[in-house]
């Protein structure tokens, strides 16, 4: 069963990288035993086939040009990835922020600024919605090029 178990993970990292969470209650489903998940998920992470680490970068390189710090880091612990692991990238997630919060107003709207405050409060739900601060969302908004 164990073997199995092991095909089933390796199957499924070979798609995509997945966090010890994800692996763990995709395989319970499939295990009479829950020592067993974790015996091979402990073999796997021993042998760097399992990494919290690449999940996080990977998960932050494919989503950094279409959501904010805040949506990123939410996504992340929605797939179990630890809080210290997240704070390793929060300073790297928060200092791009402006300018791809800059990149995603421009796709949406054009680069047009608000001409009404209805429109301005539209925008500025638009970025929230994709986890931006609020902060950035008023220098995106304001326009200008001032950080």
């Amino acid at each position: 069963m164990v073997d199995s178990l092991r095909e089933r993970a390796l199957r499924l990292l070979a798609r995509r990288e997945h966090s010890r969470a994800e692996l763990r209650r995709k395989l319970a489903v499939h295990a009479g035993d829950p020592d067993e998940v974790a015996r091979v998920l402990d073999d796997l992470e021993a042998r760097g086939w399992l990494s919290e680490r690449r999940v996080v970068e990977h998960a932050v390189h494919a989503r950094r040009g279409r959501f904010g710090a805040r949506r990123i880091e939410r996504d992340l612990l929605a797939r179990g990835i630890s809080e210290a692991a997240i704070a390793a990238v929060r300073a790297d997630l928060r200092s791009g922020e402006l300018e791809a919060a800059r990149e995603v107003w421009r796709r949406k709207f054009g680069a047009r600024q608000p001409r009404t405050p209805a429109e301005r409060a539209r925008q500025a739900r638009f970025l929230q919605g994709r986890g931006f601060d609020l902060d950035v969302i008023m220098k995106v908004l304001k326009g200008g090029d001032e950080d």
